[in-house]
């Protein structure tokens, strides 16, 4: 139901490292008020008693891959988009590499009208930086997309900034958010090779790690960071997965101020290299799944602040082009339906607190990227609003995978939270495992 008024009672609200009880009340696109108890001024007023569920601000994501345009075969922003309002996602900042590349203007406004007309979410999208579009990067108003995305290590697509002299310039010229994937190519291409040479196209699943090694990802992060320092850039670190790279990272200032941030993936704080005999091509991303000892590092600079965001690089294949050997299988997989309940089966391991999981989601890619009225709970903002029942277990399996691969490195997990009710922008749009045909996503504005 598409509704003016809403009114969320009895709700445990999760917000700026508080959980307290209240009601909500929406009118229109926006939160009017928070308060102990809110009463319902008309009978037009949509009521929803969540009886002590959790109400979290709309996730945002900074990481994604929709696949569109060119390689709808994948997934399309419509699908993808969908998936996520029922993850508890309610924003998506969406990635470069689709065909044609999103590295001119013209590509960029074909993307915001594509999703105009067809997102479940609200939206932006990175400009991709290549070794030959400075002119067009220096186009880009900041304060209508979300940032720069350079590829400092090739991935799927054709993408690698690797001239040193272009970098430079890119990083002295704009003023965007650069946001990179930092693996340093020379590194993986010889580890490549070693292994083609050793086990030929079909190289075991349990190499990726060592092909696309701590050692690849050090490089290429401890490169850029020394760069953003020389030239006083705007530094984002997407998908940090290494122990090394955490030490690369100060917790000494607030977020708001620094200018080197980095980013961890729910894959890399889930997984680890012993999941591959298991998972196998599933589980291959872009950087590796590593070791356990990463991922315990990972999660303490998650929790000590020098990782300041959580993100998905939700990026879908088919599965007949993830099943195929080593060396043709693609790197990425679909999260943004699993990866809020992840982080919260993380908390009822003990891991991590639902005000820091809300940090880390929701508060923190806003301050980041300085996007506008999204985020927090709070009156004045846009009223993208997430319920979960915190202990009504499901099981993830082919019959409730909503992305249009139709699969999911999460099969046969059982979670013990589950997502009710997503609000976007005041329009309940998900409703357990049902959607209401109501597509109210918008574009993010930023504060800049």
């Amino acid at each position: 139901m598409n509704t003016k008024t809403v009114l969320i009672k009895n709700a445990k609200i999760v917000n700026e490292g508080q959980i307290f009880e209240g009601d909500i009340l929406i009118e229109g696109e926006f939160i009017t008020e928070i308060a102990d108890s809110i009463s319902a001024k008309s009978a037009d007023v949509m009521v929803v008693d969540v009886e002590g569920k959790y109400v979290f601000p709309g996730v945002i994501d900074d990481q994604v891959h929709f696949r569109e345009p060119g390689l709808t075969h994948k997934a399309t922003i419509a699908s993808e988009s969908k998936a996520a309002v029922a993850g508890g996602i309610t924003s998506f900042i969406e990635m470069p590499n689709t065909v044609p590349q999103t590295t001119t203007i013209e590509q960029l406004d074909h993307k915001f009208d594509i999703a105009s007309k067809t997102s479940w979410a609200n939206y932006s999208f990175m400009f991709g930086g290549t070794n030959s579009n400075l002119d067009e990067i220096l186009k880009v108003d900041s304060k209508n997309v979300a940032g720069l995305k350079l590829f400092l290590g090739s991935s799927t697509g054709d993408m690698l900034v690797d001239n040193a002299e272009v970098l430079e310039s890119i990083f002295k010229s704009t003023d965007l958010l650069i946001s990179v994937h930092c693996e340093d190519e020379a590194t993986i291409k010889r580890n490549l090779e070693d292994h083609i040479q050793k086990y030929g196209n079909d190289i075991p699943v349990e190499c990726h790690p060592i092909i696309r090694s701590d050692e690849a990802c050090y490089i290429s992060s401890s490169k850029a960071i020394e760069l953003a320092k020389k030239t006083g850039a705007r530094l984002h670190v997407f998908h940090v997965s290494t122990a090394k790279e955490t030490k690369l990272f100060t917790n000494k200032i607030p977020l708001k101020d620094k200018k080197i941030t980095a980013e961890v993936c729910v894959h890399h704080l889930w997984f680890s290299d012993e999941d591959y005999q298991k998972k196998g091509t599933l589980i291959k991303w872009n950087p590796a799944v590593k070791t356990a000892n990463d991922r315990e590092e990972l999660w303490k600079a998650l929790l000590d602040d020098r990782i300041d965001v959580i993100a998905t690089d939700h990026a879908p294949h088919t599965l007949e082009e993830k099943q195929q050997v080593y060396t043709n299988a693609p790197s990425g997989g679909p999260l943004v339906q699993h990866a809020l309940v992840a982080m919260i089966e993380a908390y009822h391991k003990g891991k991590i607190g639902l005000e820091k999981i809300v940090e880390k989601m929701c508060h923190n890619p806003a301050i980041l990227f300085q996007i506008e009225k999204r985020g927090y709970i709070r009156p004045g903002y846009f009223a993208d609003l997430v319920i979960v029942d915190i202990n009504n277990p499901w099981t993830v399996n082919k019959d409730n995978i909503l992305y249009q691969c139709g699969w999911s490195p999460f099969e046969n997990v059982t979670f013990t939270s589950r997502i009710t009710h997503t609000f976007v922008n005041g329009s309940l749009v998900y409703n357990n495992f049902k959607f209401n045909d109501v597509k109210v996503g918008k574009r993010l504005t930023f504060t800049r």
